[in-house]
């Protein structure tokens, strides 16, 4: 059960919503068109959506010499939400590039990425064993990414690497880990750091969480949400052991997409697992799965975590209903098993699943 921050919801009575749909690299070229079909199908539930295609990626930057056209930037600040496929960053260094997702986060300052992971119940009115969110900081931890490397007095070469963690970044992600656990059965918060090691930065990231409910303009609004805290190893572990005891996580960066992706094989694969990128103004859909070159073209690829951003991208836009419908169609579908690709152990292709969902709207 996800339940959006009140604050993110906007249903304000409008004629239409514009989404800016960027496929960018691999299997983002055939998911994103998926998503794209059953927003247009949900009818009555959303205003008339508009779509306008948008450029970013590796792809892109080959052939230009820029992985996040301005052009695309300006679009998406007019537009009401949009959905973002994958990117092929390469593991090496490529002068000139860095990863137009991670750009994308921070001009539009989209400082909280919401990953919902829950399993799917033999029947609706079964308790899912698996269901949490990881709510992890988008901004700054060591994806600043500012790097460095010098030669040493003996010849050798010593690379460094800044992590950055602030105040306002992490008070304003526990707001959001708060916001979305109010919402929630269980209202449990557990951050996640580790702070026995690096107590400078994880320890504000953990004392800057744990102070949310005492601010004086929250107003007491927390005052029934459990806190927990995990180191982040431990975590992992109890992950797997026991993660029924999790509601909502918030992390630094870097473990958050760690835990979350972690998480995914819970629920049987990461081509299942949604997520947006939230800020104040403006939300992005991405599926947690990368690029996934190896499968590229060949008509497979999972669109359940792509249709699943859009349903979230719906509830941070204050469309419930719409997400709800979406949400139903999906589970349907993985319940039933007749139309499943190849990561959830069936035989179908990307189209195929695809028609199975638009069948249950």
């Amino acid at each position: 059960m996800f339940c959006t921050p009140v604050r993110h919801m906007a249903a304000a009575a409008r004629q239409s919503l514009k989404f800016g749909l960027i496929p960018a690299d691999g299997i983002g070229k055939e998911v994103i068109p998926a998503a794209q079909r059953v927003l247009e199908a949900i009818g009555s539930d959303i205003p008339k959506p508009e779509f306008v295609p948008l450029l970013a990626g590796w792809e892109v930057f080959t052939r230009t010499g820029v992985a996040l056209p301005d052009e695309t930037v300006e679009v998406l600040r007019e537009c009401d939400g949009a959905l973002f496929g994958a990117v092929s960053s390469p593991s090496r260094i490529v002068t000139g590039y860095s990863s137009p997702i991670v750009a994308l986060r921070k001009k539009l300052d989209l400082y909280a990425n919401v990953r919902p992971v829950a399993s799917v119940a033999a029947s609706p009115e079964v308790k899912p064993n698996v269901d949490l969110v990881v709510v992890r900081e988008n901004t700054e931890c060591l994806y600043v990414k500012q790097e460095t490397t010098t030669t040493t007095e003996d010849g050798g070469i010593e690379a460094r690497a800044t992590r950055l963690i602030t105040q306002r970044a992490s008070r304003r992600i526990g707001k959001m880990a708060f916001d979305i656990a109010l919402g929630r059965p269980r209202k449990q918060v557990t951050i996640i750091h580790k702070s026995n090691v690096l107590s400078v930065t994880d320890g504000l990231f953990r004392e800057m969480v744990r102070g949310v409910p005492s601010l004086p303009e929250v107003n007491g609004r927390f005052d029934g949400v459990k806190i927990e805290e995990q180191l982040v190893d431990s975590a992992v572990y109890r992950l797997f052991r026991e993660p029924q005891i999790y509601d909502v996580m918030v992390a630094p960066n870097l473990y958050g997409d760690i835990i979350s992706d972690a998480a995914a094989a819970l629920v049987g694969s990461l081509g299942l697992v949604p997520s947006v990128n939230a800020g104040d103004n403006f939300v992005m859909g991405e599926p947690v799965h990368g690029s996934a070159p190896d499968i590229e073209g060949k008509g497979i690829a999972n669109p359940l975590a792509s249709i699943r951003s859009a349903a979230l991208m719906l509830r941070f836009l204050g469309y419930p209903v719409g997400a709800d419908s979406i949400d139903r169609a999906v589970d349907q579908v993985i319940r039933e098993g007749e139309f499943l690709t190849p990561d959830l152990g069936g035989k179908s292709g990307t189209e195929d699943v695809l028609n199975a969902v638009l069948k249950k709207l």
